[in-house]
């Protein structure tokens, strides 16, 4: 078996002294959709800051193709093909779509030469970015934003995708419109994904492997086929 792209060993972290992750192991290999659940308050948006660089770890290592990061850097997250879909989408509302993309490009580093092409496979992975391409983010449905945040990470062209929450504030269709496209792209590519959700059963639909938190810690590791029934995934809470 492969070394995994990305990979948390007896990882530590937390706010202001007070801990939060206590010593979390988890590895997401090439060409999978894991899914990461838990309540709120769980620690899985601490856990996936952490596998990006947006947050030091006080303890543990993060691992990425088979090497010890060394330091807690977004930079070098990028430059290894990890890319984040942050929880709140993160799309600046006085921007225009097109105007969030060109800055999305230019953080990503791609070469001018690349930006039309870029922009272009992203439109074709999620085509409907055209129809509203030149509003301000701002004036965007939460659906819509979403796109433009998903779109803006995949313009790096990742192999390594980690998703924070993109169902909140969104229907259960818009929510399965979303995730459609990006299981394609995922199919078709070998991307990995961890994919951080409260929304479980559209999620588990979508996922190769599910893990659970609960306080800081993973308590089970399943199949989606092993979740199928609700008694199943209230015994999880």
């Amino acid at each position: 078996m492969s070394e995994p792209i990305l990979q948390a060993r007896s990882l530590k972290a937390g706010y202001g002294g007070r801990a939060v992750l206590n010593g979390i192991d988890v590895s997401l290999r090439e060409n999978e959709v894991l899914c990461l659940l838990g309540h709120n308050g769980a620690g899985k948006s601490t856990l996936i800051k952490s596998l990006f660089g947006l947050m030091a770890p006080s303890a543990g290592e993060v691992w990425v193709d088979g090497r010890k990061r060394t330091q807690a850097s977004v930079r070098a997250a990028t430059d290894a093909g990890i890319a984040l879909v942050p929880e709140g989408r993160g799309v600046f509302p006085s921007l225009t779509v097109a105007e969030v993309l060109k800055l999305g490009l230019w953080s990503a580093k791609v070469p001018a030469a690349e930006h039309a092409a870029r922009l272009d496979w992203v439109t074709t992975v999620l085509p409907a970015i055209k129809k509203f391409y030149a509003q301000r983010s701002g004036s965007l449905s939460g659906g819509q934003q979403q796109m433009v945040s998903i779109g803006r990470a995949l313009l790096s062209r990742p192999r390594c995708l980690l998703m924070d929450e993109p169902s909140i504030g969104l229907a259960p269709k818009l929510f399965q419109d979303l995730l459609g496209p990006i299981r394609q792209l995922q199919q078709d590519t070998r991307m990995a994904i961890l994919l951080v959700e409260q929304n479980v059963r559209e999620a588990l639909k979508v996922s190769d492997r599910v893990v659970v938190m609960k306080s800081g810690m993973l308590i089970r590791e399943a199949l989606p086929a092993d979740l199928d029934t609700n008694a199943k995934l209230m015994e999880l809470y």
